[in-house]
């Protein structure tokens, strides 16, 4: 059994996806994180870097007692070697799906990410800023318009772990600029028509937060931008 701690954020989500995908017996852990609880001691101790998804597996192939990972890239290559799938299995192949896993996790998640933050979280608004990951992210909707213009996935012809973690942080934009990425659009369709993805991007729906943009934007107080990223986010522990 794999435990994941996580809530309905895109980065739990993509690990969710991949454990239907695989077919892997899982229960979710909630974490809220507008409440603090990844700053609680005992998640700090799963997790020092205090962030979600973590994941506690508790049938190691080859090894006695549970493993417990976090980084939410670092996960979907191990569930992929732990089941042999989503992965490819030629050297040439398995790299490329790596650059495209390595993109999603350097650019798309911390651009999205910012972008999100500086339009919709912060309390004070900074056009510069705005206007920077504004721009970045439609840059890399670009890149991967491009790459999906000469590949049906990420990865290639097949459909891999590459694809599980990008989809979850493109869905909103696709919804909103499908006219601008119209193969990216192609690709969210058939990634998204999949049962498992399905079931993955509900992971965490029964405790979704009105604060959040999913949830409706009712706005943040000033307690949960100290727990996200304030005074008790950055306090030492």
């Amino acid at each position: 059994m794999i435990t994941l701690y996580g809530g309905p954020t895109p980065n739990a989500r993509k690990v969710a996806i991949a454990l239907e995908e695989m077919q892997l017996p899982w229960r979710l852990h909630p974490i809220d994180i507008l409440s603090g609880d990844q700053l609680a001691p005992e998640f700090v101790a799963l997790n020092p870097n205090n962030k979600s998804p973590v994941i506690r597996d508790e049938e190691v192939p080859g090894q006695e007692g549970p493993l417990v990972l976090w980084e939410s890239g670092a996960i979907l290559l191990y569930l992929a070697e732990k089941t042999g799938g989503f992965l490819p299995a030629a050297p040439r192949e398995r790299a490329v799906c790596h650059q495209w896993l390595m993109f999603q996790m350097s650019a798309v998640g911390p651009m999205f990410g910012q972008n999100a933050h500086f339009s919709f979280y912060a309390k004070d608004r900074h056009d510069y800023a705005i206007a920077r990951y504004a721009n970045e992210v439609t840059r890399l909707l670009r890149v991967l318009e491009g790459r999906l213009a000469e590949s049906p996935y990420l990865a290639g012809d097949a459909y891999t772990i590459a694809d599980m973690a990008t989809y979850p942080y493109t869905l909103r934009q696709m919804e909103a600029r499908a006219a601008e990425f119209p193969q990216l659009k192609r690709w969210s369709d058939v990634v998204g028509a999949r049962p498992a993805v399905q079931r993955g991007m509900e992971v965490g729906r029964d405790h979704l937060r009105k604060e959040t943009i999913e949830g409706g934007l009712s706005g943040l107080s000033d307690e949960q931008r100290s727990i996200l990223f304030g005074d008790r986010q950055y306090a030492p522990r």
